[in-house]
């Protein structure tokens, strides 16, 4: 009988703890997947938030400055909310794109918009060796996350949206779009927004001409721009650079010897801030707000909503020249601060300065007024505030810093002695434009825009004294065809009441109070002489003579119709009278002056084209005579300094006269001016194709110089357009002329008096006849 055969059983196999946790491992990994997969789906759905959707991707929301470009290529400022001009990859230099790759996201061309060795090396060390942000995850932060979470829930649940939107980008941009939007919308503080602002203000340079160590003070700002701070914080800077050097050293970007000698270098900062109170022609700037507000009403889009110059990324292509811009604004700084300390002089035995020829009650006006306008008399008033309130405050003494031509000074007074220190200040506007085209090159509306904010060169209408003869002369040449050689007697001269609209007897005085002998036009219009120029309005009467400014572009309804015009009694402004002037420079043709060539939308489709305005007003005759009598000032008369070789008295010329001696050899026309009591000092100049005034004065009339040595238009404006054309003349690239004026073919006038009449001397004598 055979065995039974045994029946075998296996036994179970007993779990290990190592195989227990291998299960768990892959289990947990597992279970991590589908949560992550389901997050990155939930994220997609909308769960976490509404996702952008394709368009807005495609063309993501932005705020692009309106850019001012001069007429010679530069950014003159810029209109934001928020400070960004587009750049184009190609005008990116390849070591910022070197520093940006090897610094922020070293497998950016290897990846689709998230690193996952990089995540995973986040997770592993928590974060310790480095974060896991790619450029497109930077990017998608930067334009859809406005409020970074502070709790770690939210804070995730705002990562799984920027990875999506960071996969979504990569499909739809290539990796250079890429980086060109992150370092478009960076924002790099001081209002830089985006890599060209900042090449600006902290290097005062177009990105593209950056440097290898510029480019790197840049990226490692990309860390944290409010902590590598190259203003406020340049060693902790400096320490940054390097290691963004050594990044791209290490990503064979730079070679070992390269990484050591630009590490070796000292950053060299140029802070040029492009704030709305800063950079170059700020009143300008103003200026053309007002322009292309005008503008905007007047040209809708094409779907009938307005352009805005805050974020449409407008670009702006100006006349200024911004050399020219820049060698006036000197020109006005180095002469201001030179003058103001005679000024200051002269006042320290003055008991109602800076006031002068007013008692205090009318101090007291001026200073109430200037309270009830200023900023802090509106804010209080906005608050509630009671009168009797406001009026106090302006009593206590207050910490504040305030202009001065040595820098801004913090200091503490009262809001009313502000009042009476910013009084105290001689201010000035200045126009430079070209005859020929009308454009205006420079324009400087005061001494500093951010504490001065009136604007002498369009806005302020002063005065304009002698200024105005010229008119009252152009008249009389185009009217009785005279020649600078005819003679006129310089004794006094009475207009009765109720000739020529005078309701009194009028009967100027010449300042130098003489009263004897002939003078030949060009010696009377050089000398300034008041009983000639009565003469000469009285033989055209003045209705003519604002007739002539209204077709030269001068608002005239307020000057009255009355001879005493002749001698400048008229309120006119700087704007005006270059534009006036320059007729008689452009051979008797008005052009009217133009700020704005051409404007453009952030796409290069150009929406507005300036188109000339020009009209005759003289014959080429009339306005040649007219600008040879100007030459007569600058030969014989009260801007013969502009030729001087010498500096005369040392103490007189350092203390109120700058830029001397000017030397001169060249043609100028041109004429001071300077009104009652010195309150305000003009120098008009022209060359063939360049026509400047300048005006100075304290901003109330009661504040100017004692008497007129100082307070005359020759010492007061006229050495700031000869520092201003000095700078001109030595920069050879824009080629003003430096010849005569055009002298009309056959011109019928004798102007060389030698010759007049055939005789020696032998000038016509003009009679002094009057057709009433």
């Amino acid at each position: 009988m055979a065995n039974p055969s045994k029946k075998t059983t296996s036994k179970p196999v007993k779990k290990t703890g190592f195989t227990k946790y291998i299960i768990g491992f892959w289990t947990l990994f597992g279970v991590g997947i589908l949560i992550i997969i389901l997050l990155f789906l939930m994220a997609g759905w909308g769960a976490f938030g509404t996702m952008p959707k394709f368009e807005e991707l495609e063309n993501p929301e932005t705020n692009l400055a309106t850019e001012i470009f001069s007429s010679d290529g530069e950014t003159l400022g810029k209109y934001y909310s928020e400070n960004r001009t587009p750049i184009k990859y190609d005008d990116l230099p390849n070591h910022l794109v070197q520093a940006l790759v090897a610094t922020e996201d070293e497998r950016y061309y290897e990846h689709a918009g998230i690193d996952a060795i990089g995540t995973m090396r986040a997770a592993v060390y928590l974060g310790a060796r480095g974060g896991a942000s790619t450029i497109p995850q930077q990017l998608a932060k930067l334009l859809f996350t406005d409020n970074v979470s502070q709790n770690f829930v939210g804070r995730v649940m705002q990562k799984f949206k920027e990875w999506i939107i960071a996969i979504r980008l990569e499909r739809q941009y290539t990796k250079e779009e890429i980086i060109t939007m992150y370092l478009n919308k960076y924002d790099f503080i001081y209002q830089a927004v985006g890599v060209r602002s900042a090449s600006k203000i902290y290097f005062n340079k177009e990105a593209k001409d950056l440097k290898i160590e510029e480019s790197a003070v840049l990226v490692g700002m990309l860390k944290n721009s409010a902590l590598y701070n190259p203003v406020r914080r340049p060693d902790l800077v400096v320490q940054r650079r390097n290691q963004v050097l050594k990044q791209m050293q290490k990503n064979g970007f730079l070679t070992s010897e390269e990484k050591d000698s630009l590490q070796a270098l000292p950053m060299k900062i140029e802070f040029t801030p492009q704030g709305h109170d800063e950079g170059i022609a700020t009143y300008f700037r103003v200026y053309l707000q007002g322009f292309m507000r005008d503008w905007i009403q007047k040209n809708p889009k094409p779907d009938g909503t307005e352009y805005n110059i805050y974020r449409d990324g407008l670009k702006i292509y100006t006349s200024i020249d911004s050399r020219m811009q820049k060698y006036a604004e000197e020109a006005v700084t180095m002469h201001m601060s030179n003058l103001q300390k005679e000024f200051n002089y002269q006042n320290r035995n003055n008991k109602t300065a800076p006031f002068r020829d007013i008692n205090e009650d009318e101090v007291e006006s001026i200073i109430k007024r200037s309270m009830k306008v200023s900023d802090r008399w509106k804010k209080m008033e906005a608050q509630g505030k009671s009168r009797e309130e406001i009026v106090n405050s302006f009593e206590k003494l207050t910490e504040m810093s305030v202009f001065s031509w040595q820098g801004i000074k913090d200091t503490v007074m009262t809001p009313r002695d502000s009042i009476l220190y910013y009084k105290s200040f001689l201010n000035a506007g200045m126009m430079s434009m070209t005859p020929q085209t009308g454009e205006v090159k420079a324009w400087v509306g005061g001494i500093n825009f951010k504490h001065f904010k009136y604007e002498h060169v369009k806005q302020a209408k002063r005065q304009v004294g002698s200024t105005f003869k010229p008119f009252v002369y152009a008249t009389a040449i185009d009217q009785l065809k005279l020649s600078p050689c005819d003679t006129l007697p310089r004794n006094h001269f009475t207009i009765e009441a109720g000739n020529l609209g005078s309701q009194n007897d009028w009967s100027p005085s010449n300042s130098d109070n003489k009263y004897d002998g002939m003078l030949t036009l060009k010696q009377a219009l050089a000398q300034s002489v008041n009983t000639i120029s009565a003469r000469l309005i009285a033989k055209t009467g003045p209705k003519p003579v604002i007739e002539l400014l209204d077709k030269l572009g001068v608002d005239t309804k307020d000057i009255p119709n009355v001879p005493s015009i002749a001698l400048g009694t008229a309120d006119m402004s700087v704007f005006e009278m270059v534009s006036a002037y320059s007729t008689f420079a452009n051979e008797g043709v008005y052009v009217k002056p133009v700020i704005v060539n051409r404007i453009e939308d952030k796409n290069g489709t150009v929406l507005y084209q300036h188109v000339p305005e020009t009209r005759d007003v003289l014959n080429k005759e009339s306005a040649y005579i007219t600008v040879n009598l100007m030459e007569g000032v600058t030969q014989g008369g009260s801007g013969t300094r502009l030729r001087g070789t010498w500096a005369g008295n040392q103490d007189h010329y350092k203390r109120a006269v700058t830029g001397y001696p000017y030397d001169f050899k060249n043609p100028i026309a041109g004429k001071t001016g300077t009104t009652q009591n010195q309150s305000d000092g003009w120098f008009i100049g022209m060359v063939p194709d360049l026509v400047t005034g300048v005006w100075v004065g304290g901003e109330d009339r009661a504040v100017h110089f004692p008497g007129i040595t100082y307070g005359q238009g020759a010492t007061m404006a006229l050495p700031i357009w000869g520092i201003y054309m000095k700078k001109v003349y030595a920069d050879n690239d824009l080629e003003v002329s430096s010849g005569a004026f055009p002298r009309p073919e056959n011109l019928s006038i004798e102007i060389d008096c030698s010759k007049y009449n055939g005789k020696n001397s032998d000038h016509q004598y003009i009679p002094d006849e009057l057709d009433f």
